[in-house]
């Protein structure tokens, strides 16, 4: 069966493009793209690994409401000392136990803007 399309963007819908972006950006070491709009309504990362989709960063006036519905999982290799950077960086941890299930490990944590990610180690 044909696709119907590919896999381009992952669009995170924000307060602060920009904000997002910077964060983002450190944490997965990529560069921030070109942004689009003044002030900037759309902004995405350059994938270090070229025809991988971009993490992308949508202006919306409405704010954010509930858990998550999809997330990031970060894969690393000390959980400790990325939840450090995390929080340097302006994101924080969420609750204080971590999970495992089925042979993985994780911790939840947020971005600056409470997007909620895991760190599976």
């Amino acid at each position: 069966m044909e696709p119907v399309g590919q896999w381009g963007w992952l669009q995170v819908d924000c307060a602060d493009p920009l904000v997002l972006a910077r964060f983002w950006s450190l944490v997965l070491g990529e560069e921030i793209d070109q942004s689009l709009g003044e002030p900037v309504q759309y902004l995405g990362l350059v994938p270090r690994t070229p025809g991988r989709p971009v993490l992308s960063f949508q202006r919306v006036a409405e704010p954010r409401r509930g858990k998550n519905r999809l997330h990031l999982d970060i894969e690393v290799l000390d959980v400790d000392s990325a939840t450090a950077r995390i929080i340097e960086l302006g994101g924080r941890r969420i609750g204080v136990e971590d999970f495992a299930e089925y042979g993985f490990r994780w911790r939840v944590m947020a971005d600056p803007e409470g997007n909620e990610f895991c760190l599976i180690y």
